[in-house]
């Protein structure tokens, strides 16, 4: 049967008050379902409402209000601290929440049509026992509020800059140090410090380490409550908040991670809790804040590589190509045998367009510094391919051969050879360009560009059959990465962030 109508519902209406005609129960409902979706109401947003200490808030109290409306709507949290509000139209919102004296504002939740959000709130952080901030410590300019998830992310710029953006968010967070605690807990075995434990329950050190070590082994649900018991008994040691910063993020609480990461970097400014804060605001995709964390690290700790890097990779995330470049250079600066920066740098020179002389300059050097590095000869090559300038120019005959140089290091390395083929390619030479993108693929089947570039060159030399099987397979994986990247950006979830404005010079 068909679903009514709604003018086949005005219809019956008239038939019901005429006739005396009744609308079958299923029938109603039907309808009602039909006239409700097709006027927009169709979104929703729920979420857990947490304390400082990560425990759910019941009775919390939930407001929502449309940016173009009065109405405001009300909830409360229920006995595990969630909530929702369903049947929104779709439009930007504003979420409060309060408990008490405890209240945080979210000012702007975008809700498409039929979209259900997630917007967890934590409503304060852990308490500081007045421990006062570092010197260096000014209060932040921004404050994390709640998280999101990443439905709507989007971002502006091509697919392949927003892409590579997100990559070198995730590329930062790797150049963290390991979890603190580990060490503190190689020493001692779990049933050591478990017994140690029913002797002192209230030993911040034994707590404090069994907390690392169940941490470093994976169990970070149960490392969770050791270390915020330490965190209670000894609330001004830095390395139980960063340790709870870890442990926060494994078990997917980013919001009570960042939160840890801030306490620990707040009593101990050092160059570890520092990047790994901005680190933490970077990888949740809240640019901003990662900029000023960053700052702040920079100018503490100038000599720190990764810090620059870090910076670098937050101006790129916000679409300050310029700034990241000449922070990335900086970085490149300060230790010339250290390939990070360099990769950091051509990655953003694969995603962009022209490169600057700085650029070409940096990555010439890389490729002079480590000769038998593959990716130095690649990006370099990048470079120098971009820089251009018409089809005789000398820089095209050298990346030629800087290619071949990385595919003779490194016989595994996609990349080159996809690279090759484009180069190949523009030179009318679609024999040369056919091998690499085969070799590419041959090496690497899921690369998206090499069958693209492949399906294009075969119809190029007149093998439509091919071509369009090439092409098809490209529209195949194109559509799985799609999938997969929505997934991916649904596992970072997003930090709800608002920002205020700097005082006043002499305030």
């Amino acid at each position: 049967m068909s679903v009514p109508s709604i003018s086949l519902l005005t219809t019956l209406g008239r038939l019901n008050r005429v006739r005396s005609f009744v609308l079958p129960p299923f029938l109603i409902l039907t309808i009602s379902a039909l006239v409700w979706a097709q006027s927009g109401y169709s979104a929703s947003v729920q979420g857990i409402v947490r304390d400082g200490q990560g425990r759910t808030v019941a009775q919390a109290q939930v407001q929502l209000q449309g940016k173009d409306s009065k109405q405001v709507l009300t909830a409360a949290s229920d006995a595990q601290g969630f909530y929702k509000f369903e049947r929104l139209r779709d439009g930007a919102y504003a979420l409060r929440v309060v408990n008490g004296s405890a209240t945080v504002e979210i000012p702007s939740i975008a809700l498409g049509a039929n979209e259900t959000k997630t917007v967890d709130v934590r409503l304060g952080a852990a308490a500081s026992s007045g421990q006062s901030a570092p010197q260096f410590y000014d209060e932040p300019q921004f404050t994390v509020s709640g998280v999101t998830d990443t439905t709507n992310l989007g971002g502006h710029g091509s697919d392949t800059v927003v892409r590579t953006r997100e990559s070198l968010a995730k590329e930062t967070a790797t150049l963290a140090h390991p979890e603190s605690g580990g060490g503190a807990a190689a020493a001692a075995t779990e049933k050591s410090l478990r017994e140690a434990l029913a002797h002192a329950p209230a030993s911040a050190e034994a707590n404090h380490r069994l907390g690392a070590l169940l941490l470093a082994s994976g169990r970070s649900e149960e490392a969770i409550a050791y270390l915020r018991k330490a965190a209670e008994i000894q609330p001004g040691d830095a390395e139980v908040h960063h340790a709870l910063g870890d442990a926060e993020e494994k078990r997917g609480d980013p919001l009570g991670a960042v939160r840890q990461y801030q306490r620990a970097a707040e009593l101990d400014a050092s160059e570890p809790y520092l990047f790994d804060w901005g680190a933490e605001l970077l990888l949740h995709h809240a640019p901003e804040p990662a900029i000023e964390v960053f700052t702040k690290g920079n100018s503490r700790y100038p000599k720190s590589a990764r810090m620059l890097i870090g910076l670098g990779a937050a101006a790129f995330a916000r679409g300050g190509n310029e700034e990241a470049v000449q922070r990335m250079c900086e970085a490149s600066d300060l230790n010339p045998v250290d390939p990070a920066p360099y990769l950091f740098l051509g990655k953003m020179l694969r995603a962009g367009n022209r490169p600057s002389q700085e650029e070409i300059d940096k990555l010439q050097r890389f490729v002079k510094l480590q000769p038998q590095n593959a990716e130095a000869n690649y990006y370099y090559a990048v470079a120098l391919w971009k820089s251009r300038k018409d089809p005789n120019d000398p820089a095209i005959a050298q990346a030629e051969s800087l290619l071949a140089s990385a595919v003779q290091l490194n016989r595994k390395f996609a990349p080159a050879y996809l690279e090759l083929g484009i180069l190949h390619a523009e030179e009318r030479d679609y024999v040369k360009a056919i091998a690499d993108y085969q070799q590419a693929i041959q090496i690497d089947p899921r690369l998206e560009e090499a069958h693209f570039r492949l399906g294009q060159a075969y119809r190029q030399a007149g093998e439509a059959e091919k071509s369009k099987q090439e092409l098809r397979i490209h529209r195949q994986l194109a559509q799985e990465s799609a999938q997969q990247i929505d997934r991916e950006r649904h596992e970072i979830r997003q930090f709800v962030y608002t920002l205020r404005d700097k005082p006043a010079q002499g305030h």
